[in-house]
């Protein structure tokens, strides 16, 4: 768990910042934040993406298709079961326990950032490497990004934006605890279309924080179980 402590421990540092220095800036500057860290986020998750299609063994055909019928079937699983609105009704809850119940914008910024530093290899390889090897240098690394990108998205976002730190602690920490368990499934194959996957998710965060919400991420979230499903298919993607 000392990864998931590190990492947590960096968004709290980086929403506390970002809240005590977005006091000194104006709107306008808050708007070029907001758009400097949505090009940021899609450059993140579109280089991701193409180092998988392009220059990967595992997808020969680049992985296009993979990406289309994970998406696809993780959509109407996502939209089933409504898990965007289950994170909004969380982050309403967390508004009103935390006294931020005036605070218009929490529940963007809780739902944004926590897409945001949930969302991506690096959340889960370094997760599972803590549990399996006790080594946390990957979650070192998301721990320093976090920092600074929590930071910036608090300044324009909002305060709701550091209580990301809460499902980083869940998600890494509960993966970390179950790695053992998880460890004969996530094979190498499994870990890279996990990664494809997750970094198109990425790109669709950052669509939103440039163009305003276009695309429900959360309930794509499903997208990246079919991923690991699909890795154990006799198929090449």
């Amino acid at each position: 768990m000392t990864g998931t402590l590190i990492n947590t421990g960096a968004i709290l540092l980086g929403g506390v910042c970002g809240h005590l220095f977005g006091r000194l800036l104006k709107s306008r500057h808050q708007e070029t934040l907001t758009m400097a860290c949505g090009a940021g986020t899609l450059f993140i998750g579109m280089a991701g993406a193409l180092n998988y299609m392009l220059h990967h063994d595992l997808f020969p055909d680049g992985g296009s298709m993979l990406v289309v019928v994970c998406l696809a079937l993780g959509g109407l699983v996502g939209e089933s079961i409504d898990i965007e609105r289950g994170l909004e009704r969380f982050g309403e809850w967390l508004k009103v326990k935390t006294g931020n119940a005036k605070d218009q914008g929490f529940v963007n910024g809780f739902l944004t950032a926590s897409l945001t530093v949930c969302i991506g290899a690096m959340a889960i390889v370094g997760a599972i490497q803590d549990g399996l090897t006790g080594g946390w240098s990957t979650l070192g690394a998301k721990a320093v990004l976090d920092l600074i990108i929590v930071m910036v998205m608090t300044c324009s976002l909002g305060k709701g934006c550091m209580f990301s730190a809460l499902p980083v602690f869940l998600w890494e920490g509960g993966l970390t605890l179950l790695a053992s368990a998880l460890r004969p499934l996530m094979t190498d194959a499994a870990m890279g279309y996990l990664s494809l996957v997750g970094n198109v998710l990425i790109f669709c965060v950052g669509i939103n924080l440039v163009w305003g919400k276009k695309i429900r991420v959360a309930n794509l979230l499903p997208a990246v179980v079919f991923a690991v499903i699909a890795s154990f298919l006799p198929i090449t993607f």
